[in-house]
């Protein structure tokens, strides 16, 4: 019965937390915004695992109260997250320094608070506690990797048939992601 239990919880925070980053455009946006100016396999997978460490640090801290800064002041730093990955993206261009590492991880803690939100409103099971905050995180995980899986496969494909397509798609999508995040920024800051 306890075993039963606890994969039953494991199975229903697995699927928030998928659920999670699908409805959340802006973990969407950014996530897409890292990835814009491509890279090798390695550096794209440096660039997620730092996001992931820093999202799992504070999801962790977050949720568990140690550490618990109000949402009226995270929701505009997610929104603004998303601005600075956009305008990296455009700014960049075919030179000067790579960001996004950087942006990944400190970033990361910011949105690692967002998603500790949503869980803490799930009404956590205290006597499964661990499994949930696990599955919650693993689950968040999936639905980035699925995101990840999907887009730069995309933008390498783009890039090898018509590197100027590409650089057009990816200056389009750059400003798409700046304004997304601009207006949740001014929504978010000005409720």
């Amino acid at each position: 019965n306890e075993r039963q239990s606890i994969v039953a919880v494991a199975r229903r925070f697995l699927l928030e937390g998928i659920h999670h980053i699908f409805i959340g455009p802006d973990h969407i946006l950014f996530i897409v915004g890292l990835l814009l100016l491509g890279g090798s396999l390695g550096h794209l997978l440096k660039i997620i695992t730092a996001f992931t460490i820093a999202h799992s640090v504070t999801l962790v801290l977050a949720t568990l109260n140690i550490l618990n800064p109000p949402a009226r002041v995270i929701e505009p730093i997610i929104a603004l997250s998303i601005v600075f990955v956009g305008a990296h993206a455009l700014l960049r261009g075919d030179g000067g320094r790579d960001w996004r590492l950087l942006f990944a991880f400190c970033f990361g803690f910011i949105h690692g608070f967002g998603f500790a939100n949503v869980l803490r409103a799930m009404q956590l099971p205290r006597e499964a506690l661990g499994w949930s905050l696990f599955s919650f995180n693993a689950g968040v995980e999936v639905g980035q990797a699925c995101i990840v899986l999907v887009i730069a496969p995309a933008l390498a494909f783009l890039y090898r048939r018509s590197a100027p397509l590409a650089g057009s798609v990816v200056i389009a999508t750059s400003f798409a992601v700046v304004f997304a995040g601009s207006f949740w920024f001014a929504q978010r800051l000005f409720p």
